[in-house]
C-alpha cells in the first residue's frame, strides 16, 4: 500500500487520481481549498467510495508555505501537484493571484518535498499554453478546422517556450521549477504539459473545461459563446486515459524522472471546437444549442495538437478512448447527475 498526496485533489483531475489510488488500496491525502465549483461534491463522492476510509482531507491553500510543508509526510510515495489557477481569462484580470497560486504555490510544494520527502515521485500538471500562440507554425484554414501544415504529428516537447499570457507565465514558471528541481536537487519530478482533458466529474465553466462546459450549457439550455470562428482545433483526452498516463509514467520513473511530456489525445483524437463539436452536441441533445459568435480572445491558439510520441516511447502510453465514446460517457454522467449539477451552477 502506497501513500499519496494530491494537491487540488477534489478537483476534476485530482478526484480521478484519488479514486484511482483508493481503488488500489493506497492511502490518499487530498489537499484542497474547495474554491472551485463542484469540489465539495467531488470530495463527498470520494469519501463515499469503497476505499474512502483511506482518504484524509486537508483544507488548505498552496500559497501557504507552512500548511504545504505540514501536508507533506516524510513517508509519501507520490505527490500529484494538480492545484492551480486554471484560466487564461482569470489570469489577465488578476495576474497577482495567478502568480501566487501557480508559481509561488508550486515553489512551496517543491520546497516541502525537498525538505521532507526527497525520494517521492512528484508530478506537475502543466499546460500546452507554455507554447504560446504558435505563431512560428504554418497553419492552414480548412472548411471545418485549422491544420498544422508543418507539424502533422502535433507539437513536440522541443517546441520553443513562449509564455503568452499571465497564465502561461505562471504555469510555465512552475513547469521550469519542477524540471529544474530534478536537475539541481535530484527530485524525481515529471512534468505533463496537458491538452484539453475532459470527462466525468468535470464541473466545467466558460473559461476552463470547455468540453464539459459546452455539454452542460447544452443540457441545461443555456446560450453558448463561441470565441473566434469555431474552427479552432484541440486534441482532447478523456480522463481515464490521463490517469493511465500518470500511472504508466510512475511505473517507469527510472526513465521519466526529470522529463517533460506533452500529454493529450494526439493527432488521432482531435476536435474543432464548434464546427465539429456543435453537430455532435445537437445529436446528443436532440436539438441545436443556442450560440453567439464573439471576437477572438487574446492568446487563443488556432490549433494545438500534442505530439505524444515521446510518451509512447518512454513509458508505453497512448490514449484509447475516442472522441465519440468519451463524449457519450460525459453526457451520460451529466444526465445521471442533473440535480447536483443544476444546484452547483444555479439553474434551479
Amino acid at each position: 500500500m502506497g501513500r499519496v498526496l494530491i494537491t487540488g485533489g477534489a478537483g476534476f483531475i485530482g478526484c480521478a487520481m484519488a479514486n484511482h489510488h483508493l481503488a488500489k488500496g493506497d492511502s490518499v491525502t487530498v489537499f484542497d481549498n474547495l474554491s472551485r465549483k463542484g469540489t465539495p461534491h467531488n470530495l463527498a463522492w470520494l469519501q463515499s467510495q469503497p476505499g474512502g476510509k483511506a482518504l484524509t482531507f486537508i483544507k488548505g491553500d498552496i500559497r501557504d508555505a507552512e500548511a504545504m510543508t505540514q501536508a507533506v509526510s516524510p513517508s509519501v510515495d507520490r505527490v500529484y501537484h494538480l492545484a492551480g489557477q486554471v484560466a487564461v481569462t482569470t489570469s489577465v484580470i488578476g495576474p497577482r493571484d495567478d502568480f501566487e497560486i501557480n508559481a509561488l504555490g508550486t515553489f512551496n510544494l517543491l520546497e516541502a518535498v525537498r525538505e521532507k520527502a526527497p525520494s517521492a515521485i512528484v508530478f506537475y500538471s502543466s499546460t500546452n499554453k507554455v507554447y504560446g500562440g504558435l505563431e512560428a507554425r504554418t497553419v492552414e484554414e480548412g472548411e471545418l478546422r485549422y491544420h498544422l501544415a508543418d507539424r502533422p504529428n502535433g507539437i513536440a516537447e522541443d517546441e520553443p517556450l513562449d509564455f503568452h499570457s499571465p497564465y502561461g507565465c505562471s504555469k510555465g514558471c512552475g513547469d521550469q521549477y519542477v524540471r529544474d528541481y530534478a536537475r539541481m536537487y535530484g527530485l524525481r519530478t515529471v512534468v505533463f504539459r496537458q491538452s484539453c482533458i475532459y470527462g466525468t466529474r468535470q464541473f466545467g465553466v466558460e473559461d476552463q473545461g470547455w468540453v464539459a462546459h459546452f455539454c452542460l450549457a447544452t443540457k441545461f439550455g443555456r446560450p453558448l459563446k463561441i470565441y473566434g470562428n469555431g474552427k479552432q482545433v484541440r486534441d482532447v483526452l478523456f480522463i481515464d486515459d490521463l490517469v493511465a498516463a500518470y500511472e504508466a509514467a510512475a511505473q517507469h520513473i527510472d526513465v521519466t524522472a526529470g522529463q517533460v511530456y506533452n500529454i493529450g489525445g494526439g493527432p488521432t483524437f482531435t476536435l474543432s471546437i464548434w464546427k465539429e463539436f456543435g453537430p455532435i452536441l445537437e445529436q446528443l441533445n436532440g436539438k441545436a444549442p443556442t450560440v453567439s459568435m464573439e471576437t477572438w480572445r487574446p492568446g487563443d491558439q488556432p490549433i494545438y495538437i500534442s505530439d505524444i510520441t515521446r510518451a509512447k516511447q518512454d513509458f508505453g502510453w497512448q490514449p484509447h478512448i475516442g472522441v465519440d465514446e468519451g463524449l457519450q460517457k460525459l453526457w451520460t454522467w451529466i444526465g445521471e447527475n442533473e440535480a447536483i449539477l443544476a444546484e452547483t451552477f444555479g439553474t434551479i
